[in-house]
């Protein structure tokens, strides 16, 4: 996935606050961080504030998410 289309499917998920889409985008940093490393993963976090909206923090681990 380009990290282009995951910052898409981010901020559609962004849209509704439910738990269901925190671990959506959780599951989307996961593979961001499996083909791109964890280097982008924190640009996306800082980039669309998932800390301050899904409390979702620079440095996490998403390598388990749906697992």
């Amino acid at each position: 996935m380009k990290l282009d289309r995951a910052r898409e499917l981010v901020q559609v998920q962004l849209q509704f606050t439910s738990g269901y889409n925190r671990n959506a985008v959780r599951m989307i940093l996961a593979e961001v961080q499996k083909l791109h490393g964890q280097g982008a993963v924190d640009q996306l976090i800082r980039e669309l504030d998932l800390q301050q909206k899904f409390g979702l923090a620079p440095g996490s681990d998403f390598s388990r998410a749906g697992r």
